[in-house]
């Protein structure tokens, strides 16, 4: 089946439908934001191509601000949007709404500036196009399956957004961003176990479709022997995608008014957050930087509506290279204008890409399963939950692959288990680190792909009971 693509109307220019909601708002101040977006995607099951399609869309966000005697109100409203009409419509709404707010707390000067450069060029877009290797080389894949017992299941997805955002005091930024994602399950043909990959890529030309689909049949050749385990604490390898499922929840909890207030794993007791703490080994390092290289994100704050982790007034913020955590000490929460002004700390906004890295590791997943002499690999965490945020306790399952280890070699495949952990404990007490490498996290990779992370081996990995999922 083909879905049918869905282009915007020809005479769709993001900067006009930008310019057309500034000059029609009649509130104090207004900023719009634009996201013009593209994908394409390919979906695959029992080793057959089901579904492909490509597919566009805008969505745009209108905040309006009014000025009261005891500070600026604000509101934002957002929908899909692709005519002057129907941006027009989005600015009444956000208009109204903001006259009939109260000042918000946190408000602050809007962020000005000169145009970019490129402000005046079309959106970029991806097609069908990006899978001219992928897509041969998947067909392959399915005949060399089929041929072994096995069938195949799976997606790729690509999307191109480009940001317009511009406001009435005269700011007028763009930025293009590519992300994509990989992701295919083996199972043997009697369905008796099954084995996951998957990954992050910008353009899909460093995707390898055979080395995925011999990684897949190595596992299952693992599964073929079946030892069923307890629940209990196991010396356990955790591949760089779970490591960045673990370090996206310490990441996306780290909000500094959450600490301030005494609500999170940040929060120092007696108050305030614990900012220059040891938190985790001194060797591990937690940062963010939007021009990291084949990491590179929106260098720039988009706030669609105010939270304690961002501010519509914030919009438009440079983003430069932050430390989250330094030689093991807790350097910088999520900060906004008006919560660093709360906590005395720098202004340091969500940057949507996340990398870890330990000092001196070397290696990979390979190199810590060879030191293993009893224990477990993991091929993924899945369905992920906050148990305690005083401590940042996390709940979740294995899925799709947990292999048992002696001797340095997999000897077999075990049960799956639930899980009870928190990252920033395994930052404290892991045994062994690989090199940080792109990475992909089975449960939240597809809303935040661009993570870098290594490998880490947890002496008592604890695997609170045992799950009866396949």
């Amino acid at each position: 089946m083909t879905t049918s693509p869905t282009p915007p109307p020809a005479q769709w220019v993001p900067q006009h439908l930008v310019e057309d909601a500034l000059a029609a708002s009649t509130a104090d101040d207004c900023l719009v934001v634009v996201d013009a977006s593209t994908s394409a995607n390919l979906r695959w099951a029992n080793s057959t191509l089901t579904t492909n399609g490509v597919m566009g869309r805008s969505d745009v966000t209108v905040v309006s601000f009014v000025e009261r005697d005891e500070g600026v109100a604000s509101a934002s409203v957002t929908g899909t949007a692709a005519t002057t009409e129907q941006v027009l419509a989005l600015v009444a709404q956000a208009d109204a709404a903001a006259a009939q707010s109260e000042a918000a707390p946190d408000a602050a000067p809007l962020v000005q500036g000169p145009a970019s450069l490129d402000w005046h060029d079309l959106p970029e877009q991806t097609d069908i196009d990006v899978y001219r290797d992928v897509a041969p080389a998947l067909g392959q894949a399915f005949a060399r399956a089929t041929s072994g017992g096995r069938v195949l299941y799976g997606f790729v997805d690509h999307e191109v957004t480009t940001t317009y955002l511009g406001s009435s005091t005269g700011l007028r930024l763009r930025h293009v961003q590519p992300s994509g994602h990989w992701g295919c399950t083996a199972k043997p043909d009697d369905l008796s176990a099954s084995a996951w990959v998957g990954g992050a890529t910008r353009d899909f030309s460093d995707v390898d479709v055979d080395a995925m689909e011999r990684t897949l049949e190595r596992r299952l050749a693992w599964a073929q022997r079946r030892v069923d385990l307890p629940a209990g604490r196991y010396d356990t390898v955790l591949p760089p995608g779970a490591v960045a499922d673990l370090m996206i929840h310490a990441y996306w909890d780290s909000s500094a008014r959450a600490a301030d207030d005494g609500r999170s794993a940040y929060a120092r007791p007696g108050g305030g957050t614990r900012i220059g703490e040891q938190l985790a080994h001194p060797s591990v390092h937690l940062w963010s930087d939007p021009r990291h290289p084949g990491l590179e994100s929106r260098p720039f704050v988009v706030a669609s509506s105010s939270s304690e982790v961002s501010s519509v007034f914030d919009n438009g913020l440079p983003l430069e290279e932050t430390s989250w955590i330094s030689e093991g000490r807790l350097t910088s929460l999520l900060q906004t204008r008006e919560t660093a002004a709360l906590t005395g700390q720098p202004v340091t906004p969500a940057i949507d890409n996340l990398l870890l890295s330990v000092d001196g590791a070397t290696g990979g997943e390979a190199e810590l399963v060879g030191d293993l002499e009893h224990g477990l690999l993991l091929t993924c965490l899945w369905y992920m939950r906050t148990v305690d945020a005083q401590t940042l306790l996390l709940t979740g399952l294995t899925r799709d692959g947990v292999y048992l280890v002696e001797g340095g070699e997999v000897v077999g495949a075990v049960n799956n288990f639930r899980f009870n952990e928190s990252p920033l404990d395994l930052l404290a007490r892991f045994s062994a680190a690989g090199a940080t490498v792109p990475s992909f996290g089975r449960e939240w990779g597809d809303v935040f792909s661009r993570t870098a992370t290594p490998a880490l081996r947890v002496p008592d990995f604890h695997m609170s009971s045992v799950s009866a999922a396949l």
